[in-house]
């Protein structure tokens, strides 16, 4: 399990800005399996894939928004080529979708990139946040709606188990649903104190030992882990969630 940890880049955006190949060689050192792409800072894709190749870390897919989807569907799939990875994630819908009418197109859309890409031996999947939850469809949440696990749905989890808890809902039981439809599921935790926000694996509010567990029996390739705020420098933050995480899969003996 432990080679399946990604830290998500978004975590360190402003290191990236500075030195996209140091970070991922202190990464490597730091005992992560892999990363998740999020924006390439000004970097070629080709200069980060070879620092992927050099350190032998792996691509736990790539966070791609919708309009770059729409535009640059071939230029997205080269790069994950270069990264070695089969994963295209859509991490965020602009508030002008999340009406029933709009999240009735979105999906439409996302199937039919799905569609277009499937054949080449790439997968979509969606990013949740917390306001998926605010809006109804269909008689479920907007958020069921689009990853509903359907024959005809080929739009895939990327569970973010820290906004699940944020809108409300317990998320070992959400991500019930998606099994072997998740191969990559977003690890997040909440802080225990009355802000609620965010906080590193295993110092917070969720349990993730029956999370992991689930994972490994239900195809999950790759847990990525991402703090969209630090209290203090990210990569001391990412360090404290790499350590807890690998005690919780000592003790699983994973």
């Amino acid at each position: 399990m432990r080679q399946k940890f990604a830290a998500q880049l978004y975590t360190l955006r402003n290191e990236l800005e500075q030195d996209f190949p140091g970070v991922l060689r202190e990464l490597k050192k730091m005992g992560w399996g892999g990363v998740q792409i999020s924006g390439l800072r000004g970097y070629t894709a080709q200069e980060i894939a070879a620092v992927l190749k050099e350190t032998g870390l792996g691509a736990a897919g790539i966070h791609v928004s919708i309009d770059r989807l729409r535009e640059e569907l071939d230029v997205v799939l080269e790069e994950a080529t270069l990264f070695n990875t089969r994963d295209v994630v859509c991490p965020y819908l602009p508030e002008s979708v999340r009406t029933v009418e709009g999240y009735t197109a979105i999906r439409a859309e996302l199937n039919q990139i799905a569609a277009k890409i499937a054949p080449r031996g790439f997968r979509l999947s969606y990013h949740n946040h917390a306001f998926e939850f605010e809006t109804e469809v269909n008689g479920m949440n907007a958020m069921a709606y689009l990853l509903e696990p359907t024959p005809e749905n080929a739009v895939l989890a990327e569970i973010d188990v820290f906004w699940v808890k944020k809108g409300g809902l317990d998320p070992l039981t959400f991500i019930q649903p998606y099994a072997n439809r998740m191969p990559i599921i977003h690890l997040k935790d909440m802080s225990a104190d009355e802000r609620e926000t965010f906080a590193e694996v295993g110092t917070g509010q969720i349990d993730f030992a029956p999370i992991l567990q689930w994972g490994e029996a239900n195809g999950v390739e790759w847990y990525a882990v991402e703090q969209d705020v630090c209290p203090g420098n990210p990569m001391d933050s990412l360090q404290i969630s790499l350590n807890n995480l690998n005690k919780l899969a000592e003790q699983l003996g994973k």
